[in-house]
């Protein structure tokens, strides 16, 4: 299994004038928990065996944001945002049906840092990095050392773009492209929008839900700015995660004129519940984000243990509609390789 490394630019010498301050948000992605035994004392876990937890890190790291960390309930070893990062020696048990790579990415990695699954819209992974390693990410194990975007593979990626007419969508992806600094996100981005023929540009981002001091006024300017209609779909699993500092955050990127939905994954000991997922799109409207997917767990190798079952997917689909209004009810879906889209449950 390969290990994840960051390949990207975040934190190569600063160039800045002394007149000139490190972003907070800097500040904060270089200051993320990375220590298991770290993470134990902050909460307050003392019956965990830390160096157990660090078996389940040599290839896939801890990382957290410490404002992530400070919205768990300390001493609960159940909280919901802790299970999401806290290494399990599950992840180390090899599950039949699971595999490195569930939706063959490989496949559709055209070029180094394109997929190109579905019609219309490609997939660009900008960077390896995150603020945060959910432990059941669905790339965990992804070749990002294969994709690394410099200047000739960037060229070559805009080349491909512009070639195919029908690629009206541009997805930035990762990784989170919101690792990246916006010096390097404004050029990405003013080179993608001088392709006529591309009118959309989607931001996949897990940043304003665990690191909410991203959004600032510089990003906000250039966002705002963009000629190309703008999306940005973050990843919240739990109401929990929505405090008011990620309130404010996405408010913001919303008063740019950007389109805001939510993604988020089905996880067993996570939000396996019905009042739980209610709780989580009342809460996510109230920050101005629509549900827009309820996603079924990939099967990837080392994330079984998150599983949950169709049956109980469906149930809780069910429940979900019989509260809440349409515009409030995520779709419930799976991606299923060689599909032309997502398949819907």
């Amino acid at each position: 299994m390969e290990p994840l490394v960051d390949l990207t630019p975040d934190f190569r010498p600063s160039t800045t004038t002394p007149l000139q301050s490190t972003p907070r948000w800097k500040k904060s992605l270089a200051n993320v928990v990375r220590d298991p035994a770290e993470l134990c004392k902050l909460l307050h876990l003392s019956d965990i065996d830390a160096a157990e937890l660090g078996k389940a890190c040599a290839d896939f790291p801890l990382r957290v944001p410490r404002g992530f960390v400070d919205r768990m309930t300390k001493g609960s070893l159940s909280d919901p945002l802790l299970r999401q990062v806290l290494p399990d020696a599950a992840e180390l048990v090899e599950t039949q049906h699971y595999s490195t790579d569930p939706l063959d990415e490989l496949d559709a990695n055209t070029l180094p840092g394109l997929l190109h699954k579905y019609t219309g819209r490609v997939l660009i992974t900008l960077t390896s990095s995150c603020a945060v390693h959910c432990r059941y990410c669905f790339r965990r194990h992804f070749a990002y050392g294969d994709n690394r975007l410099g200047d000739s593979a960037w060229q070559n990626l805009l080349d491909y773009i512009e070639r195919d007419t029908s690629i009206t969508e541009v997805i930035l992806s990762g990784g989170d492209p919101l690792n990246l600094p916006d010096s390097i996100l404004v050029s990405r981005v003013a080179d993608i929008e001088r392709i006529a023929h591309v009118t959309r540009l989607r931001l996949h981002t897990r940043q304003p839900v665990v690191l909410p001091e991203r959004i600032d006024d510089t990003f906000l300017s250039w966002l705002g700015k963009s000629r190309l209609n703008r999306v940005m779909v973050i990843h919240a699993n739990h109401a929990n995660e929505l405090d008011h500092s990620v309130e404010k955050a996405l408010r913001a990127v919303a008063s740019t004129g950007t389109t805001l939905l939510n993604q988020s994954v089905l996880l067993d000991g996570v939000n396996n519940d019905a009042n739980t997922l209610v709780a989580l799109s009342e809460r996510l409207f109230t920050c101005g984000v629509l549900p827009y997917y309820l996603h079924l767990p990939d099967r990837v190798q080392g994330t079984a243990h998150f599983h949950v079952s169709d049956e109980r997917a469906h149930q809780l689909q069910s429940a979900m509609q019989a509260r809440l209004p349409g515009y409030l009810v995520p779709k419930l879906a799976r991606e299923v390789a060689g599909e032309s889209s997502k398949q819907h449950l």
